[in-house]
């Protein structure tokens, strides 16, 4: 019913990983996982997202950082905008997601992963800090480390940001409610849930 396209490196997706699983416990639908690499995406589809940040303009960026305090504030999460390392390289965190994605621990992992780096502000391409965040999620780092380098790992992370874009995507988080109906960002959150709603009542 719902499928969650994510990477960890998105400040909204940190909001919307949290916010979207108690909605879809309200509405008694699955989520299903992708995890993909937003800068394949962005190189892809979007290379406006590096010009921004080449040229922000001062009062668009004032307002981003009181946005995404407003929306922490509102669902009770720290955040650290900019951290002191952004944009981060996610690849190690979101090859990890894929490779938990069969045993069901890709949730546990990715909150940990999401909260070390946006709420405590450390350095998830960090092996010492995954390992970190690997305890928080009672996960094995050093088994973990080992299939993060296997290529079915690699490849399965390039399909989910190829499908992406094959899918008409353009950065995370991006949703989709029974296949087709896309959705993008944290504040379209309302918009899926009234989208299921609308499933559910046909």
């Amino acid at each position: 019913m719902i499928e969650f396209y994510f990477d960890i490196s998105s400040p909204w997706t940190y909001l919307a990983f949290h916010n979207i699983q108690p909605l879809a416990a309200e509405l008694n639908v699955p989520i299903t996982w992708k995890p993909i690499l937003v800068g394949g995406v962005f190189n892809t589809v979007n290379p406006s997202v590096y010009a921004s940040r080449e040229k922000p303009v001062p009062a668009k960026q004032r307002y981003l950082r009181k946005d995404l305090a407003d929306w922490a504030r509102y669902t009770g999460l720290p955040i650290r905008f900019p951290p002191s390392v952004f944009p981060v390289n996610s690849v190690k965190a979101m090859r990890a997601c894929i490779a938990l994605e069969p045993e069901g621990k890709l949730p546990d992992l990715a909150r940990a992963a999401f909260e070390t780096y946006w709420g405590d502000d450390q350095d998830i391409s960090q092996d010492a800090v995954l390992a970190e965040v690997c305890a928080k999620a009672k996960v094995d780092w050093p088994a973990l480390h080992a299939r993060i380098q296997e290529q079915p790992v690699k490849d399965a992370l390039k399909r989910n940001t190829d499908e992406l874009i094959e899918r008409g995507g353009y950065g995370s988080p991006t949703i989709f409610v029974n296949g087709t109906d896309m959705y993008f960002g944290n504040d379209r959150l309302p918009l899926v849930r009234d989208a299921v709603l609308r499933l559910q009542r046909s």
